[in-house]
């Protein structure tokens, strides 16, 4: 009977938990529609928000990094939803930016273009999907991409390949190693939520403790969680 009843309190708390994160992105969803008001451009982009694809907790912080810092440079993991977000934006409201995106299917990136006119000032490179050994576990990775991108971006999205059971994605870290004290740049991390994402978050604050390179960080909750990294001149994207 004791275990009966514990069993039945995991599971109100587990549906409790999953009800105050979907009211969460429903919050997110209206402040996001909110943000956007004015960009008739974003307002009228067909984008699939959620699933594999970003949340509304994630598109309402990229709207609001792109619109007020203007990022130069940006390169993101994973082709999709935030590739024609981003694009939108280059063609629209960013001129002097450009974007790279790393995708590992040359087919996806075939069939994406079919139906999506990217923006001149951005490309999409493939790179082999492979096994990493990270901290004595396996990982998805891009093939050789530590000696292939070797230039500094303002922004980096974290949103690919696919999640891994334990440092996933790490991949940013291997690229983040190439910053030094005083650079400015900022990391979102999709996929908070999962255990593989965290211990990448991890690697990355030691890595950039390590090199003296002071950082703020948020968590934005929603049906999937999104961790933002900053340094100094980004830091009030921890109050958006």
């Amino acid at each position: 009977m004791i275990s009966k009843i514990k069993r039945i309190l995991r599971e109100q708390i587990k549906l409790q938990r999953l009800m105050y994160l979907q009211s969460k992105e429903l919050e997110w969803a209206q402040i996001y529609h909110d943000s956007i008001r004015g960009k008739k451009e974003i307002e009228n982009l067909p984008i699939n928000v959620g699933r594999w694809a970003g949340n509304y907790t994630f598109f309402y912080l990229l709207n609001r990094i792109l619109s007020e810092y203007k990022p130069e440079k940006i390169i993101e993991f994973g082709l999709g939803e935030s590739t024609k977000f981003i694009s939108t934006f280059l063609d629209h409201y960013l001129s002097n930016s450009q974007l790279l995106t790393i995708e590992h299917d040359d087919n996806w990136k075939t069939l994406f273009l079919n139906n999506f006119k990217a923006s001149t000032n951005s490309k999409i490179e493939i790179f082999e999907l492979t096994k990493k050994q990270i901290n004595g576990h396996n990982s998805n990775g891009y093939k050789d991409i530590e000696s292939k991108i070797t230039e500094a971006f303002d922004l980096y999205i974290v949103d690919g390949p696919f999640g891994s059971p334990h440092f996933s994605r790490h991949d940013i870290v291997a690229l983040l190693k190439l910053k030094s004290k005083g650079d400015e740049f900022m990391v979102i991390i999709d996929d908070y939520e999962r255990i593989g994402e965290k211990e990448t978050t991890q690697s990355i604050l030691d890595l950039l403790k390590l090199i003296n390179i002071e950082v703020f960080t948020k968590e934005y909750v929603g049906n999937k969680s999104v961790f933002v990294i900053a340094t100094k001149k980004y830091k009030y994207v921890t109050s958006f």
